[in-house]
């Protein structure tokens, strides 16, 4: 083995442990006995996965980031499907301005993305009089912002790799535009809508940061629960119910690749 392939597997190899060793810490903690964790444990337990089950405001929680996370799913992938199509497809003026707008809110930081929509949402309150801020339609827009972005990045790159001669021969052949995109276009774009989807959906239910300013009564997602149990308690209930969330994450990864090759799109 030469040296250069022995440093890469090496890099490749501490690139790994750096980003699974933490997980696995998470998991591992998750079962221990003693309420302060401490190393070694005096015992292993699942006493903290009872805990998380029988406190409302997980389940609460869980239940508004699925439906929040399902909503702006369904929003922005479309929008940012169509957003890519148009980009990659059409000749419209100042492309590389929109694209940057586009994409824009994976660069901004989500605490300041959270202030900006919470003052933006105040003055939509004080103009229409309507209560936006900690309702489930101005999360579910907050959201949405997110999964956009993913959705033009995802879908962009999946153009890039589509031969776009078949379009052209259906043309040809004469079929109409509605035909082409319904019967060539889209089936040809199925691995990247559906690795958008995956990747919009996670985004949006592991946010804290955008979601911890407009979220309200009732409306609490699950991360922010877990923020505030934090304040009050420090125990392994959390790595628990972080640990069901990483469960969750991988079930989605897992058929998400077994239907639509992600090396392929991302």
């Amino acid at each position: 083995m030469t040296p250069t392939r022995l440093a890469y597997r090496t890099s490749v190899a501490v690139t790994y442990v750096l980003m699974l060793v933490p997980v696995v810490m998470v998991i591992v903690t998750s079962f221990f006995q003693d309420e302060i964790v401490s190393f070694p444990p005096s015992g292993l337990t699942l006493q903290w996965y009872e805990n998380a089950w029988a406190r409302r405001e997980f389940a609460a929680g869980f239940l508004v980031s699925i439906q929040v996370s399902l909503l702006a799913t369904a929003i922005g992938v479309p929008l940012g499907t169509a957003a890519a199509l148009a980009l990659a497809r059409s000749r419209i003026p100042a492309k590389s301005a929109i694209t940057t707008l586009l994409l824009g809110p994976l660069a901004v930081p989500g605490v300041v993305a959270g202030t900006a929509l919470y003052l933006f949402y105040l003055r939509v309150e004080n103009s229409l009089d309507l209560d936006v801020v900690g309702t489930l339609p101005g999360l579910v827009g907050a959201h949405a912002l997110l999964t956009i972005p993913w959705t033009v990045r995802v879908v962009s790159a999946s153009l890039q790799g589509m031969d776009g001669s078949v379009e052209e021969a259906a043309a040809n052949l004469g079929a109409r535009p509605w035909t082409i995109f319904r019967r060539v276009t889209m089936p040809m774009l199925r691995p990247g809508v559906v690795a958008a989807s995956m990747f919009s959906f996670i985004q949006s239910f592991e946010n804290l940061e955008l979601t911890l300013l407009l979220v309200g009564p009732g409306k609490t997602t699950l991360p922010v629960a877990m923020l505030n149990y934090l304040e009050f308690r420090m125990d392994p209930t959390l790595a628990a119910v972080a640990t069901i969330q990483i469960l969750i994450v991988a079930a989605l990864m897992l058929v998400t690749d077994r239907f639509v090759k992600l090396s392929r799109v991302v």
